[in-house]
């Protein structure tokens, strides 16, 4: 692939999932490494602090030292969200997180068995491909239709969502929808956990980002508006623990470890 070809499928979702995203941004800056390639491939996703990160460590290091440690600290934070995942549970997941995925795929390789129930997640239905990638792995999977959470959260056991953004206050932003979602597990007292490599922490705000309209309704009435806002915040309060390398960590102790590991995010 060329960095051309990189940078747009970042910018037009065509690669999801954050680490993928920061992935693939390291991949575009192997191919040219120097500040306007850098500003061109943050400008891609703005929003995505684990993309930041991965390129001022890059930029510390190397882009290959940074890819292999971003590659590891995912390694470790699947390993300790198969542990999450107990056997015979049903467990709900939201939109895409390729953590998530492979997470689920090494607990069923560990012989656990559960089922997967998930939604479909509107408006590009990136829940789809996860229910795809998780039927291929040989697991079963549920589908429903984002207006359904409450009945599949309800027959769940846990809850596991990713996440584009942690705050400086334990918060975390994911796909629109998973505040909604972290009210109904707290609703039916089912655990939520984040699992995400902790690089996707940052101390600055977030503007929440704007989707094109034409991805929900290509209308031209001009008394019709349509948003679409890409994400949303969990409050820390419906959170019971942010999965990552660094461990299973209530979210007050998430921020300390982050702190106290990687002094250079800002």
């Amino acid at each position: 692939m060329t960095f051309e070809q990189i940078y747009k499928d970042i910018k037009t979702l065509k690669i999801q999932g954050a680490t993928n995203v920061a992935k693939f941004g390291l991949k575009a800056l192997k191919l040219k490494f120097d500040a306007p390639s850098i500003k061109k491939i943050q400008s891609a996703r703005p929003t995505e602090p684990c993309l930041i990160n991965a390129i001022k460590f890059a930029k510390e290091t190397d882009v290959d030292t940074a890819f292999a440690y971003l590659s590891n600290m995912q390694k470790r934070t699947v390993l300790v969200g198969a542990i999450i995942i107990k056997n015979k549970q049903n467990v709900f997941t939201h939109c895409h997180s390729s953590t998530i995925v492979d997470s689920l795929k090494s607990a069923k390789d560990h012989k656990k068995k559960f089922k997967v129930y998930n939604t479909e997640t509107r408006p590009l239905l990136q829940g789809r491909k996860t229910a795809k990638e998780l039927a291929r792995a040989k697991i079963k999977v549920e589908h429903y239709v984002d207006s359904a959470a409450d009945e599949a959260i309800k027959n769940s056991d846990i809850v596991l969502l990713g996440a584009d953004f942690i705050t400086k206050d334990g918060d975390v932003y994911n796909k629109i929808g998973s505040y909604s979602i972290s009210e109904l597990a707290k609703k039916h007292k089912k655990p939520l956990y984040i699992i995400t490599n902790s690089w996707k922490y940052s101390n600055k705000s977030l503007k929440i980002e704007k989707r094109d309209p034409k991805e929900i309704w290509d209308t031209n009435s001009e008394n019709i508006k349509i948003n679409n806002p890409a994400f949303e915040k969990i409050p820390r309060q419906n959170i019971s623990k942010i999965v990552c390398e660094l461990g299973a960590l209530k979210p007050r102790k998430f921020l300390r470890k982050v702190h106290k590991t990687y002094p250079w995010i800002k």
